[in-house]
């Protein structure tokens, strides 16, 4: 017998994000209908995925986070692999 997996809710603040030619997906989401905490997901070019371990009380402060951690670590922290820039 498989285990279902529960619909999810996806915050608006979903959808791609670009900063220095660097392109990510970000997921803000919970299960649908319920009044559980916001869950942060992070996707690379290549699939790889960064998501938090805590949940957020509102998907505003999910993406808030987001935010901070680009202006804290840039959005570079987000890839499989290092970029390289080449002069």
């Amino acid at each position: 017998m498989t285990k279902k997996t529960p619909p999810l809710e996806h915050s608006d603040f979903s959808g791609e994000f670009t900063e220095d030619d660097i392109v990510v997906r970000l997921d803000i989401y919970r299960v649908a209908g319920s009044e559980s905490g916001w869950t942060l997901e992070v996707i690379d070019e290549t699939g790889a995925s960064t998501v938090w371990d805590d949940t957020f009380t509102t998907d505003r402060e999910a993406f808030e986070e987001f935010l901070a951690t680009i202006q804290r670590e840039g959005i570079e922290t987000f890839l499989d692999e290092p970029t390289t820039t080449l002069h």
